[in-house]
């Protein structure tokens, strides 16, 4: 069905604006590369860790590395998370890389010392009240969804559940994919983790596939707090094109709503407004969902509204960038 003039030129209206970025709210990026194991492992893990720092420095974020052989880790992780402000604008990142297990009761992040277990982690971020994303980039971190998945986290895992075991590549590709431009689908200036993630498990299928082998991993992503997960396969371009059995929403939209690098755009706009147009973008993707069940002018009146409002947004956006005073010189 065409759209009504008027609907077309308030999403002409809503499109970003490219405006110089004001000075961002800080993201903290904690990256562990675990106990490789056997030296094949050790120079690939090293890699990945050095595109994810490649990343954050880009990013402007705080970097906090534990590295392979350092035996306290897992303590140094979790006073990490202690000093970490529990309530923030500015979204926390833990990259986990390397080895997993699973015994069927507890899942494990193979650490240097003491591992880390998928309890200990949700117990120290359940105080926090801020976005958290979490990259289980290991063998068997599929068990490490559930016990991590609430309201406000993005979880990523390299495996479907604690029975795949064998070495994964996902956290190698997503650490590829995270700032790279060409996983920009919806072409907005920036690469969203769902982005990211969903070139990163194209790559992770086509190297099994062209090396001939039965694929042993298979990603899953959680963003609605429902501890289920939504594979690859089931988005076209950045939307889920297939249903659930459940009545949540489906994952993938704040995930979108994430990126480690943001555009001039995205940094333009003060916290307070990109926090409702998060929301605004969340009832936007609801209500398509509604399209089939509502009559058409009752449809596009609620369209029109949320467009109305997107576009003041970034009109305030830009107002807030033009009063912005500038930083005094040192």
């Amino acid at each position: 069905m065409k759209l009504p003039a008027s609907l077309l030129l308030i999403l002409a209206a809503a499109l970003p604006l490219h405006a110089a970025a004001p000075t961002p709210n800080r993201a903290t990026v904690i990256i562990a590369v675990g106990a490789s194991g056997e030296e094949t492992y050790s120079g690939p893990f090293s890699t990945w860790a050095a595109n994810w720092q490649k990343a954050g420095d880009a990013a402007g974020a705080r970097l906090i590395t534990l590295r392979d052989g350092q035996h306290d880790a897992r303590d140094q992780m979790q006073k990490a998370l202690n000093d970490e402000p529990k309530e923030s604008t500015a979204p926390l990142w833990i990259v986990m890389l390397g080895h997993g297990s699973f015994d069927g009761r507890e899942a494990k992040f193979n650490l240097t010392g003491d591992d880390l277990s998928a309890s200990d982690l949700a117990a120290w971020l359940k105080p926090f009240q801020r976005t958290v994303v979490v990259i289980c980039g290991f063998s068997a971190s599929g068990a490490f969804l559930k016990p991590l998945s609430a309201p406000g986290r993005i979880i990523v895992t390299a495996t479907r559940n604690g029975a795949e075991n064998n070495y994964s590549r996902l956290g190698g590709y997503l650490s590829e994919t995270i700032a790279d431009p060409a996983a920009d689908l919806d072409k907005d200036g920036q690469t969203s983790l769902l982005e990211a993630w969903l070139a990163a498990a194209q790559r992770t299928a086509d190297f099994y596939k062209n090396e001939d082998r039965l694929a042993t991993e298979h990603s899953l992503l959680d963003d609605n707090g429902d501890g289920l997960g939504t594979p690859p396969d089931w988005f076209q371009g950045v939307r889920v094109v297939k249903k659930s059995s459940t009545k949540q929403a489906p994952d993938g939209l704040r995930a979108h709503q994430i990126q480690l690098v943001p555009s001039a755009t995205e940094k333009g706009l003060p916290p307070e407004l990109r926090d409702e147009r998060d929301k605004l973008e969340r009832d936007l993707a609801q209500l398509r969902e509604t399209k089939a069940t509502q009559p058409v002018d009752e449809y596009y009146a609620k369209l029109e509204a949320i467009l109305v409002r997107l576009a003041g947004l970034y009109r305030e956006g830009a107002k807030a960038e033009v009063k912005k005073p500038e930083e005094p010189s040192n």
